[in-house]
């Protein structure tokens, strides 16, 4: 049985750092695309950076680029969202998610099978 657990997330201020872990059970992470999705109030679940097993490279939403980085310890088969400068508009639900799309579709939700329960990420002005 395959589980996504995210961890890490709070409740912070505006320019802080927070690192968001996804613990994963039932596949090796090597052999997947893993994801970083969030949803906030009101919201559609959005893209926010991807570590693709293919050819080992990762991409991110235009707006996190520069302060999110995407990681992962195959040893630990952990994957990690280290967030910097965080703005009251990061706040949401963030989801680590596992998948085998075409690199055309990493960043579309429907892409991903394996999903974890979410954890809150609230910056607060």
């Amino acid at each position: 049985q395959v589980q996504l657990v995210e961890s890490g997330g709070g409740l912070v201020q505006i320019g802080d750092s927070l690192r968001l872990s996804c613990a994963a059970s039932g596949l090796t992470i090597s052999s997947y695309a893993m994801a970083w999705f969030r949803q906030a109030p009101g919201k559609e679940r959005e893209f926010v950076g991807a570590w693709n097993w293919k050819n080992d490279n990762t991409y991110y939403q235009e707006s996190v680029k520069g302060r999110f980085t995407v990681s992962r310890d195959k040893s630990s088969n952990m994957v990690y969202l280290q967030m910097d400068s965080l703005q009251p508009e990061d706040t949401a639900i963030y989801y680590c998610a596992a998948g085998r799309p075409v690199l055309s579709a990493l960043r579309l939700s429907s892409m991903y099978y394996h999903w974890g329960q979410g954890t809150q990420v609230t910056v607060s002005s």
